[in-house]
Protein backbone atom coordinates (compact mmCIF):
# COMPACT_ATOMS: atom_id res chain seq x y z
CA UNK A 1 0.00 0.00 0.00
CA UNK A 2 1.37 3.45 -0.93
CA UNK A 3 0.70 6.82 0.64
CA UNK A 4 -1.31 7.76 -2.47
CA UNK A 5 -3.70 4.91 -1.86
CA UNK A 6 -4.39 5.69 1.80
CA UNK A 7 -7.84 7.06 2.63
CA UNK A 8 -7.91 10.79 3.40
CA UNK A 9 -8.89 10.10 7.02
CA UNK A 10 -5.75 7.97 7.52
CA UNK A 11 -3.56 10.68 5.97
CA UNK A 12 -5.09 13.32 8.24
CA UNK A 13 -4.51 11.10 11.27
CA UNK A 14 -0.87 10.52 10.26
CA UNK A 15 -0.35 14.26 9.71
CA UNK A 16 -1.80 15.08 13.14
CA UNK A 17 0.39 12.51 14.92
CA UNK A 18 3.58 13.44 13.01
CA UNK A 19 3.12 17.22 13.20
CA UNK A 20 6.08 18.95 14.89
CA UNK A 21 3.62 21.33 16.61
CA UNK A 22 2.35 20.09 20.01
CA UNK A 23 -1.43 19.78 19.57
CA UNK A 24 -4.40 18.46 21.51
CA UNK A 25 -8.14 18.21 20.90
CA UNK A 26 -10.44 18.90 23.84
CA UNK A 27 -14.13 18.62 24.67
CA UNK A 28 -15.25 20.76 27.62
CA UNK A 29 -11.58 21.03 28.71
CA UNK A 30 -11.18 17.24 28.71
CA UNK A 31 -8.39 15.89 26.50
CA UNK A 32 -9.75 13.74 23.68
CA UNK A 33 -6.45 13.25 21.86
CA UNK A 34 -2.98 14.69 21.40
CA UNK A 35 -0.06 14.18 19.07
CA UNK A 36 3.49 12.94 19.71
CA UNK A 37 4.95 16.47 19.93
CA UNK A 38 2.45 17.25 22.70
CA UNK A 39 3.44 14.06 24.53
CA UNK A 40 7.12 15.10 24.35
CA UNK A 41 6.36 18.65 25.56
CA UNK A 42 4.45 17.53 28.66
CA UNK A 43 6.18 14.20 29.43
CA UNK A 44 3.05 12.05 29.69
CA UNK A 45 2.12 9.02 27.66
CA UNK A 46 -0.81 9.63 25.31
CA UNK A 47 -3.03 7.20 27.21
CA UNK A 48 -2.33 9.04 30.48
CA UNK A 49 -3.70 12.26 28.95
CA UNK A 50 -6.72 11.04 27.01
CA UNK A 51 -9.92 11.49 29.01
CA UNK A 52 -8.34 13.71 31.68
CA UNK A 53 -9.15 17.35 32.32
CA UNK A 54 -6.52 19.81 31.08
CA UNK A 55 -6.14 20.71 34.77
CA UNK A 56 -3.46 18.00 34.79
CA UNK A 57 -1.19 20.33 32.77
CA UNK A 58 -1.52 23.43 34.96
CA UNK A 59 0.68 24.28 37.96
CA UNK A 60 -2.34 25.19 40.07
CA UNK A 61 -6.12 24.96 40.12
CA UNK A 62 -6.25 28.77 40.31
CA UNK A 63 -4.38 29.03 36.97
CA UNK A 64 -6.69 26.47 35.39
CA UNK A 65 -9.74 28.39 36.59
CA UNK A 66 -8.60 31.90 35.64
CA UNK A 67 -7.27 30.93 32.20
CA UNK A 68 -10.47 29.01 31.50
CA UNK A 69 -12.64 31.99 32.41
CA UNK A 70 -10.50 34.41 30.41
CA UNK A 71 -10.37 32.24 27.28
CA UNK A 72 -14.10 31.42 27.39
CA UNK A 73 -14.96 35.11 27.77
CA UNK A 74 -12.70 36.02 24.84
CA UNK A 75 -14.09 33.29 22.60
CA UNK A 76 -17.69 34.25 23.35
CA UNK A 77 -17.21 38.02 23.07
CA UNK A 78 -14.24 38.16 20.70
CA UNK A 79 -14.14 38.69 16.97
CA UNK A 80 -13.53 35.06 16.06
CA UNK A 81 -12.84 31.49 17.01
CA UNK A 82 -9.18 31.99 18.02
CA UNK A 83 -7.68 32.54 21.45
CA UNK A 84 -3.98 33.09 22.23
CA UNK A 85 -2.10 33.77 25.46
CA UNK A 86 1.11 33.11 27.33
CA UNK A 87 0.88 31.10 30.52
CA UNK A 88 2.60 28.72 32.87
CA UNK A 89 2.14 25.01 32.19
CA UNK A 90 3.50 22.03 34.10
CA UNK A 91 5.50 19.04 32.84
CA UNK A 92 4.79 15.61 34.29
CA UNK A 93 8.04 15.82 36.31
CA UNK A 94 6.75 18.94 38.10
CA UNK A 95 8.78 21.45 36.10
CA UNK A 96 6.80 24.62 35.45
CA UNK A 97 7.50 26.32 32.13
CA UNK A 98 6.30 29.36 30.21
CA UNK A 99 4.25 28.52 27.11
CA UNK A 100 2.31 30.20 24.36
CA UNK A 101 -1.10 28.61 23.81
CA UNK A 102 -3.28 28.96 20.71
CA UNK A 103 -6.84 27.66 20.87
CA UNK A 104 -9.38 27.32 18.08
CA UNK A 105 -13.00 26.48 18.83
CA UNK A 106 -15.02 24.45 16.37
CA UNK A 107 -18.25 25.34 18.20
CA UNK A 108 -18.70 29.14 18.51
CA UNK A 109 -21.97 28.93 20.45
CA UNK A 110 -20.31 26.75 23.13
CA UNK A 111 -16.54 27.44 22.80
CA UNK A 112 -15.27 24.65 25.08
CA UNK A 113 -17.48 22.00 23.47
CA UNK A 114 -14.80 21.14 20.88
CA UNK A 115 -11.41 22.85 20.60
CA UNK A 116 -8.02 22.32 19.00
CA UNK A 117 -5.01 23.64 20.92
CA UNK A 118 -1.41 24.23 19.93
CA UNK A 119 1.34 24.92 22.48
CA UNK A 120 4.90 26.14 22.18
CA UNK A 121 7.44 26.35 24.96
CA UNK A 122 8.93 29.80 25.50
CA UNK A 123 12.39 29.96 27.02
CA UNK A 124 12.10 33.53 28.27
CA UNK A 125 10.28 34.30 31.50
CA UNK A 126 8.25 37.44 32.11
CA UNK A 127 10.06 40.07 34.15
CA UNK A 128 9.15 39.80 37.81
CA UNK A 129 7.03 42.67 39.09
CA UNK A 130 7.78 41.99 42.77
CA UNK A 131 11.25 41.72 44.24
CA UNK A 132 11.75 38.97 46.81
CA UNK A 133 14.60 38.65 49.26
CA UNK A 134 16.93 35.66 48.90
CA UNK A 135 15.25 33.94 51.88
CA UNK A 136 11.73 34.66 50.55
CA UNK A 137 12.73 33.20 47.18
CA UNK A 138 14.21 30.14 48.89
CA UNK A 139 11.07 29.59 50.99
CA UNK A 140 8.78 30.25 48.03
CA UNK A 141 10.40 27.40 46.08
CA UNK A 142 9.47 24.99 48.87
CA UNK A 143 5.93 26.39 49.15
CA UNK A 144 5.38 25.90 45.41
CA UNK A 145 6.37 22.27 45.83
CA UNK A 146 3.64 21.78 48.45
CA UNK A 147 5.68 21.76 51.67
CA UNK A 148 4.13 23.02 54.91
CA UNK A 149 5.86 25.66 57.03
CA UNK A 150 7.14 22.94 59.38
CA UNK A 151 8.50 20.89 56.47
CA UNK A 152 10.21 23.95 54.99
CA UNK A 153 11.73 24.73 58.39
CA UNK A 154 13.15 21.21 58.64
CA UNK A 155 14.56 21.43 55.11
CA UNK A 156 16.25 24.77 55.81
CA UNK A 157 17.20 24.12 59.43
CA UNK A 158 15.29 27.13 60.76
CA UNK A 159 12.31 27.69 63.05
CA UNK A 160 8.86 27.05 61.60
CA UNK A 161 7.83 30.42 63.09
CA UNK A 162 10.47 32.10 60.91
CA UNK A 163 9.04 30.34 57.87
CA UNK A 164 5.53 31.47 58.87
CA UNK A 165 6.73 35.09 59.08
CA UNK A 166 8.31 34.86 55.61
CA UNK A 167 5.19 33.17 54.23
CA UNK A 168 3.03 35.98 55.67
CA UNK A 169 5.31 38.55 54.03
CA UNK A 170 5.02 36.69 50.73
CA UNK A 171 1.22 36.70 51.05
CA UNK A 172 1.26 40.46 51.63
CA UNK A 173 3.83 41.28 48.91
CA UNK A 174 2.02 39.16 46.33
CA UNK A 175 -1.45 40.18 47.54
CA UNK A 176 -2.51 36.54 47.80
CA UNK A 177 -5.74 35.73 49.63
CA UNK A 178 -5.08 32.00 50.10
CA UNK A 179 -2.46 29.29 49.61
CA UNK A 180 -3.54 28.37 46.07
CA UNK A 181 -3.34 31.99 44.97
CA UNK A 182 0.06 32.33 46.69
CA UNK A 183 1.44 29.34 44.78
CA UNK A 184 0.07 30.69 41.50
CA UNK A 185 1.61 34.12 42.08
CA UNK A 186 4.97 32.66 43.15
CA UNK A 187 5.07 30.62 39.96
CA UNK A 188 4.27 33.72 37.92
CA UNK A 189 7.18 35.75 39.32
CA UNK A 190 9.69 32.89 39.27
Amino acid sequence: MTVDSLPLQDLERMAFQASPAPQMVTAHRRMLDCNQAFVRLFGYQRDELRGNLTLLLYPSHADYQSIGERSEHWLKAGPGAFYTDERFMQHRNGEVFWARAHGFTLTLDDPFKLMVWHFERIDRQPAPTVQLTAREREISLHIVNGLTCKEVARQLGISHRTVEVHRARLMKKLQAKNSAELVSKIIFIS
